[in-house]
């Protein structure tokens, strides 16, 4: 499908309009704005004003109202918000497709821990994020929440590619490829936290305990009041698999979330990943606290964690997001899968065909995902204001049409390579699918040599 003739970039619109904007965006065919009401507008149009949305609305009144230096004509296009990723592990993209069909503790141990020992540098974590980058932006996902080693490298993987990011710092009580002697995980923390990258709010640290039972509560209790004390995010994986929850059971008397709240994990600036092993107690204590969660279809089902119980978090009023895992337990960086799966995936569970609305599960996408990352407020919805994070998607294709409910098309019918044009704080980094400030060819030959080199190590 074609995109936008170059020429609608062009002259001044007319009649002119009152305010001269940066973008303006024009005659979308619809505008999902994720905003509280869930608002769609037809034949709508964004203004964007350096890094925010100056105006979202009907295109003949943006039209009247503003006159952008850069003017698009969507006809035949969505515009929605940029999508957030809460939970993945983007430089284990280099380890796409390895160990597939192993159930966890045998993939972790016998596949992904010997391979990170031999492979994890800080070049890898640099080219196996930004090659993530790449595959998250063009499936429309604007900001994403890794951890991993080395997350200075991702830092400048993520400035490089433009996208909006949290970054944790992962922190075990065993040997780590850049902190071999687990007593020096504190001085590994502190040191990342000093030599953070200055990137701007747009690029955020943060700090990454593995697992309550890869993290002893002392290790947990420093790591969360460090990052108190720096006011970040804390991330932690917890109620993963059925075997995590009868160890930390047997280990100290009850259950994960318990166990993380004795120890003062749980508050608002916490973000728990997966949570399968829960009950509706549990959902109610990461409700009063704060919390968020972050669910991951895909890589709960592939290595068959269970299914996470999320009707029962969303009674609670937890706060959601939905994320991808990394591309080693899921494959793929595409959101919008993860959305048609975790709508499907608790209907038939629950045998019930109104669990997980589209509109819930869209909402988890975007301003959920938002929240669960600290901005609130900020993105996920197109609404004056908000930072301009939004993508566009062509719906000019059979598997688009027709269109009744753009809400529920982007669920259920939607890929993220319909993804033509993304915009992160107002920069176009993807136009007519193609990027714009990053060496995709590039970034794909360092991760396949860096490929080469571990199969030569595992004798493959």
């Amino acid at each position: 499908m074609p995109a936008p003739s170059p020429a609608s970039y062009g002259p001044e619109l007319e009649p002119r309009p009152v305010e001269e904007v940066d973008w303006l965006l024009l005659n979308a065919d619809a505008v999902v704005t994720c905003d509280e009401a869930m608002r769609t507008i037809g034949v709508g149009a964004v203004a964007i004003q350096a890094d925010r949305l100056a105006a979202v609305g009907p295109s003949e009144e943006l039209a009247r109202r503003y006159r952008g230096r850069r003017n698009l004509d969507l006809r035949g296009y969505l515009l929605m918000p940029g999508l957030v990723n809460t939970h993945t592990h983007a430089a284990m993209s280099c380890f796409r497709g390895l160990g597939d069909d192993l159930p966890l503790d045998r993939w972790l141990h016998e596949v992904i821990f010997p391979a990170e020992r031999v492979s994890v540098t800080p070049e890898m974590v640099y080219w196996g994020t930004l090659l993530s980058c790449l595959e998250m932006l063009g499936n429309g996902i604007t900001t994403f929440c890794d951890g991993y080693f080395f997350e200075e490298s991702a830092a400048l993987a993520a400035r490089d590619a433009g996208m909006r990011a949290v970054l944790g710092q992962g922190i075990l009580d065993h040997p780590t490829p850049d902190h071999p002697d687990p007593s020096t995980a504190r001085t590994r923390a502190e040191a990342f936290l000093e030599s953070f990258p200055d990137v701007g709010d747009r690029v955020r640290p943060s700090l990454f305990c593995h697992a309550p039972y890869t993290c002893g509560p002392s290790t947990l209790r420093w790591v969360k009041d460090l990052c108190r004390e720096r006011d970040i995010l804390f991330q932690v994986h917890v109620s993963e698999t059925e075997w995590e929850a009868r160890a930390i059971q047997e280990m100290y008397g009850m259950g994960p979330i318990p166990h993380l709240d004795v120890l003062g994990v749980w508050d608002d600036r916490t973000l728990a990943a997966h949570a399968v092993w829960i009950d509706g107690d549990d959902a109610r204590l990461l409700a009063d606290r704060g919390a968020a969660v972050s669910h991951n279809p895909s890589s709960n089902m592939k290595l068959a964690s269970g299914v996470a119980p999320l009707p029962v978090l969303m009674e609670a009023g937890v706060t959601l997001g939905l994320g991808t895992d990394s591309c080693a337990s899921n494959n793929g960086l595409d959101l919008f899968r993860e959305m048609d799966l975790t709508a499907k995936l608790h209907k038939v569970s629950r045998l019930d065909p109104l669990a997980c609305p589209a509109r819930r599960v869209l909402r988890m996408a975007t301003v959920g995902g938002a929240a669960a990352l600290g901005w609130r407020g900020r993105i996920g919805s197109l609404e004056a204001g908000m930072k301009a994070d939004l993508i566009a998607l062509d719906i000019r294709q059979p598997h688009l049409t027709p269109m009744y409910d753009g809400a529920s098309h982007l669920v259920y019918a939607t890929r993220g390579s319909d993804v033509r044009y993304a915009w992160v704080d107002g920069r176009l980094l993807l136009e007519g699918g193609r990027f714009k400030e990053t060496d995709a060819v590039r970034a794909m030959a360092e991760v396949r040599k860096m490929a080469l080199t571990l199969a030569k190590r595992r004798g493959g």
